[in-house]
């Protein structure tokens, strides 16, 4: 016969009242006794009963995740890798993983949004590719959804968040290129509004001004974050008078488009045009020549995301609201001039 509620309890000498509120993480009940009820259900094989579960706490048991993008980009690395991220970290607690995709900003997004919180599909939300006075903060804030984020968009709003210090990773990136010899370095980067966009530039004209580089307004260009930005972006760049010698991405994406472009133009990476990513995905290495990036571990950062998530799920406390991880540089053959 399968173990029940009730078996859990008499063995442990507690109410079934309880060890369902001990199971269901209640804060009310002692940690010391969540553990020991926890521990003894899963040596006793209980499973609970799920939909009755939910009914009875009034919770999905489910966290969200919209990927923000225009198109489907599950074969994205970096979003490969977060997903990655969220789904094993995800199962290790008593929830699932909701996961759907739309266009940022766009009246799609905010319906998914609007129509999980009133439904209550989940129990919180994963944010990341934060923008601008990003209105899902303040949408989710003001419907009291716990949420956490990559990148922060409101100083306004406290969540439990992860910061990439992306303007000095840019500046150790610009800094080691000045110091392979490149001069005349351009910018692709992604849509304006969108943080990671807005820091990163920011760290590109800070690392020039130090290396005593000239900013050129011509040499600075706006994508998607795409591979096919990347591609786009050089065709055009390389028409000008005064061509740039090295190529600074937003992302590893965009950098996989630069490098595709520069093969078809008869161009070595590195020995006639550097060119660097940002994140530090997996596939980076495996680039032709390989790439330099500033790495990020995307998918252990995502699993951090859901960690400090269900912490605010279940009203325990966060010690740590803000994490900054600070990327790494992988000087690789693209900025090798020889």
């Amino acid at each position: 016969m399968p173990v029940t509620i009730r078996d859990v309890a008499q063995k442990l000498g507690l109410s079934i009242a309880t060890v369902s509120r001990a199971l269901d993480g209640y804060p009310d009940i002692a940690l010391e006794t969540r553990r020991r009820v926890g521990q003894l259900a899963k040596e006793m094989g209980y499973a609970p009963n799920r939909a009755a579960r939910q009914l009875r706490r009034k919770k999905a048991d489910a966290i969200g995740y919209i990927l923000p993008s225009d198109s489907p980009r599950f074969a994205d690395s970096f979003f490969a890798e977060f997903l990655v991220g969220l789904s094993d970290e995800t199962a290790h607690h008593p929830f699932d993983l909701l996961i759907s995709i739309a266009s940022p900003g766009d009246e799609t997004e905010q319906q998914i949004y609007t129509n999980w919180v009133q439904t209550r599909k989940v129990d919180g939300f994963v944010l990341n590719r934060l923008r601008r006075n990003d209105w899902r903060t303040r949408f989710l804030s003001e419907q009291g959804v716990p949420f956490s984020a990559l990148e922060h968009a409101d100083e306004a709003l406290d969540y439990p968040r992860i910061v990439i210090d992306n303007t000095a990773g840019m500046v150790e990136l610009v800094l080691h290129l000045a110091s392979a010899g490149y001069h005349r370095l351009a910018f692709i980067g992604g849509p304006e509004d969108l943080i990671i966009h807005l820091e990163r530039l920011a760290g590109f004209r800070q690392g020039l001004e130090i290396a005593g580089l000239p900013f050129d307004l011509s040499l600075c260009l706006s994508g998607n974050l795409t591979s096919d930005a990347g591609y786009q972006a050089v065709k055009r760049m390389r028409g000008l008078p005064d061509s740039p010698d090295a190529i600074v991405c937003v992302n590893d994406e965009t950098a996989f488009g630069v490098l595709h472009a520069l093969h078809e133009m008869g161009l070595k990476a590195g020995q006639d045009v550097g060119v660097t990513g940002f994140d530090g995905v997996q596939a980076s290495r495996h680039t032709d020549p390989p790439l330099t990036t500033l790495d990020v571990p995307v998918s252990q950062t995502a699993r951090q995301l859901v960690r400090m998530l269900a912490l605010e799920m279940t009203h325990q406390p966060l010690t740590e609201r803000r994490a900054v991880i600070l990327p790494r540089l992988l000087a690789r053959q693209t900025t090798q001039r020889k």
